[in-house]
């Protein structure tokens, strides 16, 4: 993936649009990953999100946590988190890089990093997911998703969706396929699969649970000991 492409060519008002043009199965995907995310969070649990975006889902985390913090490296973005009124609930955005993060430890009691962040933050995930844990409480949980295999066909049309509205690159077939998007325009979109989630967590010397949802994501779901 291009260095930086949410940051600097598919950030604020364009990655909003990204979410405008799903189609209804992308619509039910989105859907069924945000109500088994909130599934996870309790009232009075402090919340993490790591790549909150434009607040597509740290507005809906806002809701049912006490206090959530969302970071993303672009500043576009976050300036539109600031606009969103979420009420009495504490919501604090933050310019920050999820596997940096400027942070105290043990400070949350669940971290989120859903629809792939991952892969798509183009950053060391063996870093990311140490600072995850890093800042995690004992006893918290951080949860992580990534597509379903047999979701490959619904995930490309949204993706071509998004290249034909000029959000990403022209998408290049020839190099698309076992699980990756490539674009002319160097964008790549890969996965984790359960193994290599594995792999990641025995380095940390954590264990990793996995679930499928609606078969379109799967979660990755390590408790903090």
């Amino acid at each position: 993936m291009m260095t930086n492409y949410y940051s600097e060519k598919l950030s604020a008002k364009k990655l909003r649009r990204v979410y405008e043009v799903v189609p209804p199965r992308v619509r039910q995907y989105l859907d069924a990953e945000l109500d088994f995310t909130l599934g996870k969070i309790q009232p009075s649990d402090t919340v993490l999100e790591l790549g909150c975006g434009y607040g597509r889902v740290l507005d809906h985390l806002a809701e049912k946590a006490a206090i959530t913090v969302g970071v993303d490296t672009s500043l576009g973005s976050l300036r539109i988190v600031r606009s969103v009124q979420i009420g009495e609930l504490v919501c604090l955005p933050a310019m920050m890089d999820a596997s940096q993060l400027g942070l105290r430890d043990d400070c949350f009691d669940v971290v989120v990093c859903i629809q792939n962040g991952i892969s798509a933050f183009n950053v060391d995930r063996l870093q990311l997911l140490r600072e995850a844990i890093r800042v995690t409480r004992r006893g918290g949980i951080v949860l992580l998703s990534t597509y379903a295999e047999e979701f490959w066909n619904d995930r490309l049309r949204w993706f071509e969706l998004q290249a034909a509205e000029g959000l990403l690159g022209e998408i290049d077939y020839d190099r698309t396929g076992d699980g990756n998007i490539v674009c002319k325009d160097g964008f790549t979109a890969s996965t984790v699969g359960p193994g290599e989630f594995r792999q990641l967590a025995e380095k940390l010397g954590v264990r990793a649970a996995f679930t499928t949802v609606d078969h379109s994501s799967l979660f990755c779901e390590i408790t903090v000991a």
